[in-house]
């Protein structure tokens, strides 16, 4: 599993696929190995790099706080690594905030930029605010984060909806971090530089075709959020899909629109 000290700290990152050259960069408080399905779809297509952003999974956990620039400047530092002048690039929900940072700031690096489920900041919008979630009682914490993730979920549409159940249920499965471990401060630093995540008014520095998705049902970014972006990048187009933050898991046109763009 190769590692690279780049920007000064140890970041884990894999390499596979073949094809088009693709950057991914993930959600909030994942790793390379809690979305393993997710990245595969990507390598099974292109030539993918993935990493472990910093604070998470096993890449270094430095000292915060951590900026958007930092995880910007991080998913530069690992493209130059594996020696890419330019590339694809593809964020997700958080990893979207990330490429979107990395879009603005070497808009000449990006050959195509497919940004989903994910929000712009400032006057543009910002996603929901997944740190106020750590303040609410356990039980009131899962209601929430189920009814974000999609906002049609509730124990009635759960009830007559089984591979949404599973998947809520896969997600509430996921161990959390011990309290007081590195790993738990790697989140909540992940967190807090979310918190201050606004590329709004910087949004006309991007420059490659672009591709905004969203799902009509999220409400972690709401489907609004996405057209902000898409009325903001020149040439962006938008599209919605039938889900929630998961749409690419919900609607089986999501990932055909996405890597026919990709690959074009």
């Amino acid at each position: 599993m190769p590692t690279a000290h780049l920007n000064g700290i140890d970041v884990h990152f894999e390499r596979a696929g073949e094809g088009s050259r693709v950057l991914f960069c993930n959600g909030s408080g994942q790793s390379l190995d809690t979305s393993r399905p997710l990245v595969e779809a990507f390598t099974a297509r292109f030539d993918t790099v993935a990493h472990d952003q910093r604070g998470l999974g096993r890449t270094a956990v430095p000292p915060g706080p951590y900026t958007m620039a930092d995880y910007a400047a991080d998913a530069l530092a690992v493209a130059d690594h594996v020696g890419w002048d330019t590339f694809a690039l593809v964020g997700i929900s958080f990893g979207g905030m990330v490429a979107q940072e990395v879009a603005v700031t070497a808009p000449e690096r990006i050959e195509r930029l497919a940004l989903l489920c994910t929000s712009p900041g400032g006057a543009g919008g910002s996603s929901y605010p997944l740190h106020e979630l750590r303040d609410l009682d356990p039980d009131e914490r899962a209601r929430t984060a189920m009814q974000v993730m999609d906002t049609r979920f509730d124990e009635q549409w759960l009830a007559d909806h089984p591979g949404d159940r599973l998947f809520v249920q896969a997600i509430a499965d996921r161990p959390a971090p011990a309290p007081g471990s590195d790993a738990e401060r790697g989140m909540v630093e992940q967190m807090e530089a979310r918190r201050g995540h606004d590329v709004w008014d910087r949004l006309d520095r991007i420059t490659c075709p672009t591709l905004v998705c969203a799902g009509r049902f999220d409400g972690i970014a709401p489907p609004a959020n996405a057209e902000a972006i898409a009325s903001r990048v020149p040439g962006a187009e938008l599209r919605l899909y039938e889900g929630g933050h998961a749409f690419f898991a919900q609607d089986p046109a999501a990932f055909p629109d996405l890597f026919a763009f990709l690959a074009s």
